[in-house]
């Protein structure tokens, strides 16, 4: 048994969704899909895939030897394409999706510099606050913050972001500090209106808790809520990003850190690991290093 085919076979039968569907995409017969999976399968000693007449899933085993297989598929494709000759030049189109502040704050002028450098790719950048389907919308690589839901697509996990709760120093001397979430409840707070009278979520160690908060103000965007918060008028509770120009410049600042959630993961994500365009693989090796600033 080729194991490297036959891995391959079984991530394209998981990203496929049937045997027949990968049978299609590989260009092979469907029986030897089905002799390949079989024969990987018997190797391993577990079953990768529970089928039905009409509908195939992945086992728990199957899960986690995808991650795995595509893992192993990665390198083999980066140690490959490190000797391709368009590696030292990429060209063509490149869709690329981030969340709008972030997108503008961050992405879009490590994408200016990425063209600068690779003045032969095409680039067309989407900001968007969605999660962008990425095979049916043709987007090649996305910049997503907090967890993936999608185990189909490749991500790597390039930093991390703080979720602490902020507030103006005038507002603090004329209230006074917070010591615990509860403080919270007897406090004005800025909202967001997709959460107008919700609660916001806080640890202590291990544990998880929520703290229902109200305020006579809500936004359904960051930045004029950043801006109320730095008027004096309470408590929010923002991704880091969102405020850093007035953590920076001192107008807010951080309170209750102790109680923070755990942060919020950054990940770069594409829809396969085998055969990507040198401009894709440069593009990610290129963003991996611009989003070192929020190491992990």
């Amino acid at each position: 048994m080729d194991k490297l085919k036959a891995m391959a076979t079984f991530v394209r039968i998981a990203d496929a969704g049937t045997l027949t569907a990968a049978a299609k995409a590989g260009q092979a017969s469907l029986p030897a899909v089905v002799r390949s999976l079989a024969a990987l399968e018997s190797h391993l000693g577990v079953r990768l895939f529970n089928r039905t007449t009409r509908r195939i899933t992945l086992t728990a085993e199957g899960r986690q030897y995808l991650e795995r297989c595509r893992a192993v598929l990665t390198a083999v494709a980066d140690a490959e394409s490190e000797l391709t000759a368009d590696a030292a030049q990429p060209t063509g189109p490149l869709v690329i999706t981030a969340p709008a502040l972030f997108g503008q704050m961050y992405v879009a002028p490590a994408v200016t510099r990425f063209v600068q450098r690779y003045d032969k790719v095409r680039v067309k950048l989407l900001l968007v606050d969605r999660v962008v389907n990425l095979l049916d919308e043709g987007v090649d690589v996305a910049v997503r913050i907090g967890p993936l839901n999608d185990s189909t697509l490749v991500a790597q996990t390039v930093g991390a972001l703080r979720r602490p709760v902020v507030v103006s120093p005038a507002y603090l001397e004329a209230h006074g500090e917070p010591t615990h979430p509860d403080d919270l409840r007897r406090a004005n707070c800025v909202l967001f209106t997709s959460n107008p009278g919700g609660a916001w979520t806080f640890h202590d160690g291990t544990r998880q808790f929520q703290v229902p908060v109200s305020g006579n103000l809500a936004f359904n965007m960051a930045i004029p809520a950043a801006e109320a918060c730095v008027a004096g008028l309470g408590f929010g509770m923002f991704i880091e990003y969102q405020v850093a120009p007035h953590l920076a410049a001192g107008t807010l600042r951080t309170v209750l850190e102790a109680y923070e959630p755990p942060p919020r993961p950054i990940n770069i994500v594409y829809p396969h690991a085998r055969g990507l365009p040198a401009r894709t693989r440069a593009f990610v090796a290129w963003m991996k290093d611009e989003l070192a600033r929020f190491g992990q």
